[in-house]
């Protein structure tokens, strides 16, 4: 017979199972081969280019048959462009960045390559922490001067790929858009933050074109232009509990650029915030023949801070009356959803569906919407050109269907 009681075997297994979680671990990290920056000649001075340092991490860890990891430690790292190519021989390839990255200081060095980090045709790779610099301010002047001015670089961006996600990630002082999603699928930013000041010119925190299945929650953005603005050819976004200002607001568009180019569909933003912003949820679309479109779309739990235009669709666009003077938009939007949005407009209008008189918006929904105007002092006024849909619950202002 065995003596053994069952509390005395339960007590082994708890000595048993530690040990053996541990070992499990232990196993799965020494799978993973980790590439040190500084190990293969970065300087954490930030003067010491460290561009080659940085792609022979890269390169090291695309051909490895075993999952990666690409340390950056503390300290500053001058790195100029640089292009991350795959597809690579294994799909976990991890970047822990514990240090700054920064651009060069002279903006002519990257001011006409587009890019300054460029990500493409990888498949599953990690970015956690860390600080992007681009140290755009020097451009920005230079724009705001009326100089012949280089058009700048892109921070980070993230071409041709699948299953990437970026966490704890911070973009200071882009010189141009700092986080772009081109032609990617499954993609999830998570803790983001981007900052750049309120009067620069053209540095979107992040935009999305031509992807489907990204993700962006839990974020900070302060900028000069879009907060996250959304092109053509984006389906399934999901935009929840981000901050935004100031900025230009959360925008759809601007769609039709292009006579043919494809729409947009099943996007949620949710929980957003914005302060002091241009505008608010904004959909807009040139003022000109176009296939595209918008529909399936969901701005739900919303509030404005003193936001110059809260809810807007503007469908005559029409940068400069260049291109498109007397002509009606092509872009067809449909199916809009506006529910639970409150705050106070810094104008007047705070609500204006400026719509394509060929092409009107369709089943447009407001539901339970109150924003008012001056600091909750004055009410708000609705406008509606080409726009039909429903109004529910209390809404203020007066519906203008």
């Amino acid at each position: 017979m065995n003596s053994r009681s069952p509390l005395g075997v339960a007590s082994l297994l708890f000595m048993v199972l530690p040990i053996a979680i541990i070992s499990s671990q232990a196993a799965i990290a020494a799978t993973v081969v980790e590439h040190n920056v500084v190990s293969l000649g970065a300087n954490p001075d930030g003067v010491t280019g460290s561009t080659q340092a940085f792609m022979g991490a890269w390169l090291a860890a695309c051909r490895s048959k075993r999952p990666a990891m690409i340390i950056v430690p503390p300290g500053r790292f001058l790195v100029g462009g640089a292009t991350f190519n795959g597809p690579c021989k294994n799909n976990a390839i991890h970047w822990r960045i514990q240090g700054v990255i920064t651009a060069p200081a002279d903006y002519n060095v990257l001011g006409n390559v587009g890019t300054w980090l460029l990500f493409q045709n990888v498949d599953g790779m990690s970015i956690s922490g860390g600080i992007l610099d681009g140290r755009g301010a020097a451009l920005w002047a230079c724009k705001a001067s009326g100089k012949n001015c280089p058009s700048g670089a892109t921070t980070i961006f993230f071409s041709s790929s699948r299953n990437i996600v970026v966490s704890k990630l911070m973009s200071l002082h882009s010189q141009l858009f700092h986080i772009v999603i081109y032609g990617c699928q499954n993609v999830r930013l998570q803790g983001v933050k981007v900052f750049a000041s309120g009067d620069s010119q053209n540095t979107d925190g992040v935009h999305v074109q031509l992807s489907s299945r990204v993700t962006i929650m839990n974020s900070k953005i302060r900028t000069g232009d879009d907060c996250i603005s959304i092109g053509a050819g984006t389906t399934n976004l999901w935009i929840e509990n981000v901050a935004c200002g100031p900025g230009h607001g959360i925008s759809i568009g601007s769609l039709g650029k292009d006579a043919v180019e494809p729409g947009v569909e099943n996007v949620t933003v949710k929980n957003v915030v914005f302060g002091g912003t241009q505008n608010g949820l904004r959909i807009k679309s040139w003022g000109r023949p176009s296939t595209g479109f918008a529909k399936n779309i969901l701005f739900q739990h919303a509030i404005m801070y003193n936001v110059n235009n809260p809810i807007v669709i503007d469908q005559n666009y029409c940068p400069s009356n260049i291109n498109c003077p007397g002509q009606y938009s092509g872009v067809k939007i449909s199916d809009v959803t506006y529910k639970d949005i409150h705050g106070t407009s810094a104008t007047e209008v705070a609500v204006k569906f400026d719509c394509s008189l060929k092409n009107p918006c369709t089943g447009i929904r407001l539901d339970n919407v109150k924003l008012t105007y001056k600091n909750d002092q004055q009410p708000a006024r609705a406008s509606c050109v080409n726009a039909g849909g429903l109004a529910f619950g209390l809404v203020q202002p007066s519906s203008c269907f």
